[in-house]
């Protein structure tokens, strides 16, 4: 496996499949995801597949970032299911 690969691994709900997403689009290093909009990431890997991919791609990149550009991450922030979008009252 790509030493790129596996370092975007280390990244908390990033596994084989999403770090080769990832390097597909340019981000080749954990350092790569700080200062990047998630939702622009996530444009990317669509557009990159030719289709929609499923939302839970663009919790994960949200958490990517957050997860780049904090030293001493909320480890709760670190399961990207707590960025999903927030619901309408």
């Amino acid at each position: 496996m790509d030493n790129a690969l596996k370092k975007l691994q280390t990244i908390p709900g990033v596994g084989p499949k999403l770090s080769k997403e990832f390097s597909d689009i340019g981000i080749k290093d954990v350092s790569d995801m700080k200062g990047k909009n998630p939702e622009e990431l996530y444009l990317q890997i669509c557009a990159n597949q030719g289709c929609q991919v499923d939302r839970c791609v663009l919790y994960v990149c949200r958490s990517s970032v957050y997860f780049a550009e904090n030293k001493n991450p909320d480890p709760e922030k670190l399961k990207w299911w707590n960025w999903k979008d927030k619901k309408l009252k």
